[in-house]
């Protein structure tokens, strides 16, 4: 798949852009804060439903505007597709596939990409929730109905702890609010969903991540994945409580049914939990179980890559996750390559991780670079480029246009 055309409006600092790309590399040159994020954020934004900046969609959209267009033409071989994305002030965005409309969730069935920028070393060095939304925002690319059960899943989640701090406000006891086993069957179904996918995603993702890490390093360090699980009751507290567990110790409570094939029910483990734990939630108020309390443990040499690895292995095995994804993503889709995103990580990385991560990318159907220096960029990368300034498109420099690079 190629991004063919990238129209903004009211997006970040852009009032109003339109961008062309081509198959191959495409370069974003620019000062930082001109835009240059803003641009590949929007591209992805269209994959994910979600930025890697920040939380929520408002940020988006320009100061003053009620609302924030992003707009993309797409090629499968000789198909052509326009996808666009209205990101709403007030009210629920708005999504259309060649005018017409459709709901949002649906955007992610037409562009796969894979983002890489700084900001990733806070998933391996970060808290839990940066490596929840990284599995997530994998997991909705290869499966986009994922986006629906996690929506639902977070609504419920909103819910059931408003009940859980207004029970504790009046002094109602655990035995005593009925309303509450119905938001637990929701947040069972939908949670149990999410559980599964992440472990069957993490346990296909495992081969590419670390083939891609020993590639990057240019060392096999063993990396390791495995999830710390809030329904095994062992798993890492957002509070820092607890200790880790891995997959292994999803049957730590006896009382979990099995299923047929002999794995654990995970609805039935996440009962259990619950009810566990359901005296700790009424005294502080919130919802202690569930997929939004697990944690993605790293290893390298057996060791947690956030407090143990250095600051080169941390970057090879950031580095690794979205490599990894990006195989994965490759080896899974019928439409072609997803579209690698490298937002000004070169100038993060040492001249050897540099050499080899150009190298790893350059195969790719499409790839979009963004540099705030045009040397940073390795030679084999540096295709078309579009320079930008204060959210426009500006004339190539005169020493990159003799170079044979332009706009």
């Amino acid at each position: 798949m190629i991004v063919e055309h990238v129209s903004l409006v009211d997006f970040r600092n852009y009032a109003s852009v339109d961008v062309a790309l081509v198959p191959g590399t495409n370069l974003f040159v620019g000062r930082n804060g001109q835009g240059k994020t803003n641009l590949v954020e929007a591209i992805a934004y269209i994959s994910t439903l979600g930025s890697h900046r920040v939380s929520g969609d408002q940020p988006m959209i320009r100061q003053g505007a009620d609302a924030a267009i992003v707009r993309t033409r797409l090629s499968f071989g000789e198909r052509r597709i326009t996808v666009e994305i209205q990101l709403n002030r007030q009210g629920a965005n708005r999504a259309q596939i060649n005018g017409a409309v459709t709901k949002a969730r649906e955007l992610p069935r037409y562009l796969q990409t894979v983002l890489f920028a700084p900001e990733d070393l806070n998933i391996v060095r970060g808290d839990p929730g940066a490596r929840r939304r990284f599995v997530d925002g994998l997991l909705v690319q290869r499966s986009p109905r994922m986006a629906g059960v996690i929506a639902d899943y977070e609504r419920v989640l909103r819910q059931r702890t408003t009940l859980l701090k207004s029970a504790r406000a009046r002094g109602i006891r655990a035995d005593s609010l009925g309303t509450l086993d119905i938001w637990d069957d929701k947040l069972v179904t939908l949670g149990s969903q999410i559980i599964d996918a992440r472990a069957a995603l993490t346990a296909d993702l495992a081969a590419p991540v670390a083939a891609a890490y020993a590639a990057i390093a240019a060392e096999d360090h063993e990396p390791r994945l495995e999830w710390a699980l809030s329904v095994s009751g062992n798993a890492v507290d957002e509070d820092g409580e607890g200790g880790a567990s891995t997959s292994a110790d999803f049957s730590a409570s006896g009382e979990a049914s099995n299923r047929a094939d002999g794995r654990i029910d995970t609805a039935a483990q996440f009962r259990v939990a619950l009810a566990q734990r359901r005296a700790a939630e009424f005294e502080r108020g919130i919802t202690l179980v569930g997929p939004h309390r697990d944690d993605l443990v790293l290893r390298v040499r057996g060791l947690p890559v956030k407090g143990y690895a250095s600051h080169g292995e941390s970057w090879s095995f950031a580095l690794a996750l979205r490599l990894g994804s990006a195989e994965l993503l490759r080896a899974e889709s019928n439409a072609g390559d997803p579209v690698l995103i490298l937002d000004d990580v070169f100038a993060e990385l040492d001249a050897g991780r540099r050499g080899r991560l150009a190298k790893l990318v350059a195969d790719y159907d499409q790839v979009i670079v963004t540099a705030a220096v045009f040397g940073d960029v390795p030679e084999s990368l540096r295709g078309q480029a579009v320079h930008i300034e204060r959210g426009a498109i500006i004339p190539a420099p005169v020493s990159e246009t003799v170079a044979g690079v332009s706009t």
